[in-house]
């Protein structure tokens, strides 16, 4: 707008008001989308404590898997197939893998865990 006012003895090109404001808009945006970008890179612990359960060891995993199964045996007295699977199921668990694959586990993760492994079995 005010490029050429007075003849502009030096032959460069005079920045208005205008352009320096959306100069300023771009900086901002620039920073808010960077720190919207840093926001998301950080790593959020997504896990929600509910309790302040002690965590299992892997006795008190054992200890509740043959628990866990002889309730399910005890629901299904009926079906001896279900019954067979549940046994083989206890007699195949590593308990070592579990706790690796489901660390700070609580009672109710495993109950949890265990519903979800033993549909399969169940229904």
């Amino acid at each position: 707008m005010f490029n050429f006012v007075n003849g502009n003895p030096f032959n460069q090109k005079i920045e208005s008001a205008l352009s320096t404001g959306q100069e300023n808009k771009r900086q901002q945006q620039q920073q808010k989308e960077e720190e919207e970008r840093r926001l998301l890179d950080e790593d959020d612990n997504d896990e929600v404590s509910i309790s302040n359960r002690p965590e299992l060891t892997e006795d008190d995993v054992l200890y509740l898997l043959s628990e866990y199964i002889s309730k399910r045996k005890s629901e299904h007295e009926q079906e001896p197939k279900i019954i067979e699977k549940l046994d083989r199921y206890k007699d195949k668990f590593d308990v070592k893998k579990f706790m690796k694959r489901n660390p700070h586990l609580t009672v109710s993760d495993f109950n949890m865990i265990m519903f979800n492994e033993l549909s399969g079995i169940l229904n």
